[in-house]
């Protein structure tokens, strides 16, 4: 039987290149979002709560947009990404505007998620395997997992993209790598955005398109290394992202 599950899916971005929302630009000729597609496979895997994460200057709009229509399904919630949600002790510069990255958007939905849940960005098409993966894997274990993408099947036709490239060892997962990608031959080559070496890689190697499942421990996780966080970039909180 399936457990209590929660979608937390990230819609605090802007799309600065797209210029606008995409979120809630239509992508299909029955004005669909992508994030339909996401709450409809994930529905239908099982999850039974769904926790946006946006800005709280967007959530008239998005709720009018993408709420009522998905509200009627399932249960829905709201998460603010707002950089004075912090841990106690520490504050925010007053000209910081930009926010403090995934990990800290991850933060703002501690008070709304109880449940193990798997974690999406709003603005990717991930597939309904993938769902099922994640529920299935979640409802009978207490660790985390990434779904992993052969990344062969992730790359585009027009140049390099950017991908998380996972490090195996024994089984688990070890590090990701954000790096550019793209292929060459039969191979893929890898250039770390970190500036490290580059390297090469199979066409089923796997990598994350940012879809993990986790449980509320991550919480107290994201507490102890965001104090880490302020502290190590006291006199640089104006650019610093977690």
């Amino acid at each position: 039987m399936n457990k209590d599950l929660t979608l937390v899916i990230m819609a605090a971005g802007m799309g600065s290149r797209f210029g606008g929302l995409k979120q809630i630009e239509p992508i299909d000729e029955n004005g669909n979002f992508i994030i339909d597609y996401s709450v409809y496979d994930a529905v239908e895997a099982g999850f039974n709560k769904i926790v946006f994460i946006i800005k709280e200057e967007n959530y008239e709009i998005f709720k009018k947009t993408i709420g009522s229509r998905v509200e009627p399904h399932v249960n829905v919630e709201y998460a603010f990404q707002k950089n004075d949600n912090i841990p106690e002790g520490y504050n925010v510069p007053k000209n910081r505007t930009k926010p403090f990255g995934t990990g800290h958007a991850l933060y703002c939905a501690k008070d709304y998620v109880n449940e193990k849940f798997a974690i999406i960005s709003a603005d990717d098409f991930f597939g309904k395997d993938s769902f099922k993966q994640v529920a299935d894997f979640m409802n009978n274990n207490d660790d985390f997992c990434v779904v992993g993408y052969k990344i062969g099947e992730t790359l585009s036709d027009t140049g390099a993209v950017k991908r998380g490239v996972c490090m195996e060892k024994d089984g688990y997962l070890s590090g990701i790598i954000e790096s550019s990608v793209e292929q060459q031959d039969n191979m893929v080559r890898c250039t770390p955005l970190n500036g490290s070496e580059e390297y090469d890689v199979t066409l089923d190697h796997p990598v994350s398109m940012l879809m993990f499942g986790l449980t509320p421990i991550i919480f107290k996780e994201l507490e102890i290394e965001l104090q880490k966080f302020f502290e190590k970039n006291k006199d640089d909180l104006e650019t610093c992202e977690f």
